[in-house]
């Protein structure tokens, strides 16, 4: 399945949040930049990474009038102990079925030793007030998926 395209308006969701609260992409039309990012499973090393570090930007995504929003197909009940373990301070979503990772073109075939199968693939979507696509980041490095998300979005947005 391909990426949704800069340009795109980005397909609507809405999900359940680590609070069991639901969470719309409408809701921040008009309001807030969104940095909607994909990733595979909570709790497992890469994404821990890439949550703290997403945690300890948060005061510069709001100072850009951004929101982050992470979505994985874990369950509720996962993401609330992912929050708490790692004292995050932005909302995860959950998205048990794939459709919004699907529809975002972010689920496909992937390969792991060998082995094939369906999965998340690490992307970031920035989706500006209007609810357009304005970057699609394909290939996200854990380690510095904060500082690269925030670098293009004060060269863009800022």
């Amino acid at each position: 399945m391909a990426f949704s395209s800069v340009g795109d308006q980005a397909p609507s969701f809405s999900l359940l949040n680590q609070r069991g609260e639901m969470v719309s992409l409408v809701d921040f039309a008009g309001k807030k930049n969104v940095v909607l990012y994909f990733y595979p499973k909570a709790m497992t090393p890469g994404c821990t990474v890439q949550a703290c570090g997403i945690r300890d930007s948060c005061g510069q995504f709001n100072e850009l009038d951004t929101v982050v929003l992470g979505v994985s197909p874990d369950s509720v009940a996962r993401l609330v102990k992912f929050e708490d373990k790692q004292e995050l301070n932005f909302t995860l979503l959950s998205d048990e079925d794939h459709s919004v990772i699907g529809s975002y073109g972010a689920w496909d075939l992937k390969k792991f030793m060998g082995r094939e199968y369906m999965g998340v693939l690490r992307s970031t979507f920035i989706i500006d007030k209007q609810s357009k696509i304005i970057h699609v980041m394909e290939k996200v490095k854990t380690k510095s998926h904060h500082e690269d998300t925030l670098d293009w979005i004060k060269q863009n947005l800022g």
